[in-house]
């Protein structure tokens, strides 16, 4: 935690504890102005954490993207800018429980709490329950906030806020947890801030191991190492982790682990050396060029490119080994970030749909040494780093999902030549998205395929990687986001 001038006791010349409000300017929650005249101030941190906490609940908005636009647009830096990220996401992660609680202390469900004002509990019930800030501070600050974004709703916040402050959050959590004999998965709801449903997929995928769902749960829930990319034939990792400060990774011959700062910042990034990429994004795309291959190895696909962080990775050890890469990117705003991220490598960037194979001319049948798919999918595997996912997702996400991971893997296994390998990829465990997609998509893809062990495809040491061919990755286990491998070689 970082600290705030303002939760030092009026008089004292020392902080009494970090974490808290700072000074005062205030912006308009909804549009990013200045603040109305006669508005009261708020602290700027905090200010910051709720309108990013607003327009992920109004906009649908990712909170890494516009906390960062946010904190540029406020100026904020230094401990202001870190309080405001532990505050952003912290309140993100946690909402199932501060929900809970807000509505239980507020007599009403929050669905009926106006929603500037649920923002600001759910803020400040985070600070109450999750930080050490003091609680005159986070109700005091709370209120404040709420005087400026829902006037109206002032006293409330002030009672709900002391309401909450009268029971530790251990209380809180023994009051409205189910017992767990009789209902372990909403029990771990409750602890453990993720929606039932996911806790089921995360269970089944680890074959009903409720223990060690747990682990997963509390890793989840951890507050992520930022992992760069060094771009193979521009800078090598131990030479970044000098350079930046950080640590080579545990896996990845390309990861270094960022101590601390904003990758924004650094040299390597401007210059295109290096990359911002989980450790397992680079294992997974690096095991697809490890699988061996007989005759042409010089046409790769990366059939679903966007953003480019893989295609980057793909494409700079392409240029070592004499390959060319296709990169296929459907959205058009995406496709352009691809070709930002492989600027100077031998990637060709197409704005198309990557389900046109053998219908367009620049995507042929049977024409690839080597193909990516890194399907769109619900992102489960990546809740550490978008804690803002577990609350936006749900399961009617993923029939629409799953047919167009199918219709996918069917393009690439079409695309690529006999002998050649697909790598069928996504970020998230869930059976439905990885052993069933795999299985009815090679079933439907008309070509004659057999699964490659994935596990010898990764680098040797690494352990959990279950008794193959697919290889599933995990937070807990490898410090990593779930990625999920399968490797196919197309035979006929």
């Amino acid at each position: 935690m970082t600290e705030h001038k303002a939760d030092r006791p009026h008089g004292s010349g020392r902080p009494r504890r970090p974490g808290g409000p700072g000074g005062g300017y205030d912006r308009d929650a909804r549009s990013g102005r200045a603040p109305r005249a006669g508005r009261p101030p708020s602290d700027p941190a905090r200010q910051a954490a709720y309108e990013a906490i607003a327009a992920v609940h109004r906009d649908d908005a990712y909170a890494n993207l516009v906390l960062s636009d946010i904190l540029r647009g406020m100026a904020l830096d230094g401990r202001d800018a870190a309080f405001a990220t532990e505050l952003t996401y912290g309140t993100l992660r946690m909402m199932g429980t501060l929900d809970r609680i807000v509505a239980d202390a507020a007599g009403r469900d929050v669905a009926r709490i106006d929603p500037p004002a649920r923002d600001a509990l759910r803020l400040g019930a985070y600070q109450l329950l999750h930080t050490r800030v003091p609680a005159h501070a986070a109700v005091n600050q709370t209120v404040d906030l709420v005087r400026s974004v829902a006037p109206g709703a002032a006293g409330f916040a002030n009672a709900v806020m002391r309401t909450i402050a009268e029971t530790p959050l251990e209380k809180w959590l023994e009051k409205l947890a189910p017992d767990y004999e009789t209902d372990p998965i909403g029990n771990l709801a409750v602890h453990h801030n993720h929606p039932e449903w996911i806790i089921r997929a995360f269970s089944e995928a680890l074959g009903g191991d409720l223990a060690e769902t747990t682990r997963l749960l509390i890793e989840d829930n951890q507050a992520p190492v930022v992992h760069l990319c060094a771009r193979p034939g521009r800078v090598d990792a131990i030479e970044l982790a000098d350079e930046v400060g950080g640590v080579p990774g545990a896996f990845s011959p390309y990861a270094v682990y960022l101590n601390g700062g904003s990758p924004r910042e650094l040299k390597a990034i401007h210059q295109g050396r290096a990359h911002v990429q989980d450790e397992g994004s680079q294992l997974v795309a690096a095991a697809l060029l490890a699988a061996p291959l007989e005759g042409r190895d010089t046409r790769w696909l990366d059939l679903c490119a966007g953003p480019g962080g893989k295609t980057g990775l793909i494409g700079a050890i392409a240029a070592a080994r004499g390959a060319e890469v296709t990169a296929v990117e459907v959205a058009e705003h995406r496709a352009r970030l691809v070709e930002q991220a492989t600027t100077g490598m031998p990637v060709t960037v197409l704005p198309m749909d990557g389900r046109s194979v053998g219908r367009d001319p620049d995507l042929p049948e049977e024409s690839f040494d080597r193909v990516l798919v890194d399907a769109p999918c619900t992102g489960l595997g990546s809740l550490r780093r978008r804690p803002e996912s577990r609350w936006r997702r749900s399961p009617a996400d993923l029939p629409p999902l799953t047919k167009l991971q199918r219709e996918l893997l069917v393009a690439a296994l079409r695309a690529v030549r006999p002998g050649g390998v697909v790598a069928y990829v996504t970020c998230s465990p869930h059976m439905v998205e990885t052993q069933v997609t795999v299985t009815e998509g090679s079933r439907r893809s008309g070509v004659e395929v057999d699964f490659v062990d994935a596990r010898p495809l990764l680098p040797p040491g690494m352990p959990g990687l279950g008794s193959g061919p697919t290889v599933q990755l995990w937070p807990h286990r490898h410090g990593t986001d779930a990625m999920f491998l399968a490797v196919l070689r197309r035979t006929s």
